[in-house]
């Protein structure tokens, strides 16, 4: 390259090597892919402790579990807000991979998850959690349909993380009925139901018109299992038995499928992903739970499978968090 002299352009000067390297500041690459394993932790907790009740057993276990649950998402979602007042616009950017909207809606679907959990002891608390968690998940939904609406936003295709964004409002219904919003949760019961409906049915639609996603996406397939977990659950305390019965159908049914292809799903070997099929087991179990019945021996053995599966996924998924490799691994914004 020359200048209009003809003599050759010096080099760009480039900045010199930071040694030793910049390291980010606290919480500043928190990845939003922690919260889908610590939301399958507290459906666990959930189920525990509805498995001993119907077993006549001590409810100690379950409470501890409960507490190591809650202060685990506490933390985690202490990180997350660090990060956001560094920078809040890293929240859209953290929508923009599909790592990160999964993620992002766990955060506030755990709040909801952890406010049912704290209802019985702490009923203004959980209200006041009930009411933060749903008011961000709406904020999340709202930021993602701007984001959506975007030519250049990747992913913009149906998949299944919309069900944990627009339908993951589901999980607050439980809780409100334990606090006495038996309103809040038909109302979100109604709301939610075509929803997930319509994804469900669009997504076997774009399955069928684009073929089955590449292996490294399968496991988020298994989040089509938790939307009918909520609503049969929802619909059992609402006092609609036979629609509970339907819904905890369609989501055995569809279990079954999953365990039947679980090789094909997990076929591109251990991922982030991977946290994600935490919570549909954790909900699956406890609708088993809750519908009962028939459903309540097969629950408490899905409740035995999940206090392996869930543990062991989360540990995989959190030790990879320190350090940063768990950010770099899933494309998380930086504050």
């Amino acid at each position: 390259m020359t200048d209009p002299s003809g003599a050759a352009a010096p080099p760009k000067p480039f900045p010199p090597p930071e040694f030793p390297p910049r390291k980010a500041a606290r919480f500043a690459r928190t990845p939003p892919v922690i919260f889908p394993p610590i939301l399958g932790a507290l459906a666990l907790a959930g189920a525990v402790r509805l498995s001993l009740d119907r077993l006549g057993w001590d409810r100690g276990p379950g409470e501890l579990l409960a507490g190591l649950a809650l202060a685990l998402w506490a933390f985690a979602a202490f990180a997350y807000l660090a990060k956001l007042v560094r920078r809040p616009r890293v929240v859209v950017e953290d929508l923009r991979v599909l790592p990160g909207r999964a993620g992002l809606a766990a955060l506030t679907m755990g709040g909801m998850a952890a406010a049912a959990l704290l209802s019985p002891y702490l009923p203004r608390v959980a209200a006041g959690l009930l009411s933060l968690a749903l008011l961000g998940h709406l904020t999340l939904a709202v930021l993602l349909i701007r984001l959506l609406r975007r030519p250049e936003t990747p992913s913009r295709s149906i998949n299944p993380t919309w069900h944990v964004s627009f339908v993951g409002f589901i999980v607050a219904a439980p809780g409100s009925v334990v606090l006495g919003l038996p309103l809040l949760a038909e109302g979100l019961f109604w709301a939610t139901l075509p929803v997930a409906l319509a994804i469900w049915s669009l997504s076997a639609l774009d399955h069928r018109r684009t073929g089955l996603p590449p292996a490294p996406l399968r496991p988020l397939l298994v989040i089509h299992l938790a939307p009918a977990s909520l609503l049969a659950i929802t619909a059992s305390l609402l006092g609609l038995p036979q629609l509970a019965s339907v819904l905890l159908g369609l989501a055995a049914f569809y279990g079954l499928i999953l365990l039947v292809a679980v090789r094909w799903l997990t076929a591109s070997g251990p991922s982030p992903l991977w946290g994600g099929f935490t919570f549909p087991l954790g909900a699956l179990a406890a609708a088993m739970l809750v519908v009962g019945g028939g459903w309540q021996w097969p629950g408490l053995g899905l409740t035995a499978v999940a206090l392996v599966v869930i543990p062991a996924l989360m540990w995989w998924v959190l030790q990879r968090w320190p350090g940063g490799r768990l950010a770099a691994m899933t494309n998380a914004a930086e504050a």
